[in-house]
């Protein structure tokens, strides 16, 4: 039995993901490797809807991973 997801965490692919999004400034940029993109997509997406900020996304392979790009805008 996996252990619940806090607001701020995600787990597109089942490995649960911590981001300090107190550190989540404009101009900065995270990179998740996962499979499932669009669940990661949906997960950030939600997280980031709580906070005054703006995102930008892509999803793109990076060193070798498959995964989502993500650029804090606002």
């Amino acid at each position: 039995m996996g252990r619940i997801l806090k607001d701020y965490e995600i787990n597109p692919d089942g490995v649960h993901i911590h981001i300090e999004w107190s550190r989540f400034v404009i101009g900065a940029s995270f990179f998740i490797p996962c499979i499932n993109t669009d669940k990661a997509i949906r997960q950030i997406t939600k997280i980031v809807g709580t906070m005054e900020a703006q995102i930008r996304y892509t999803v793109r392979a990076e060193g070798g991973k498959w995964g989502v790009r993500v650029w804090r805008t606002l």
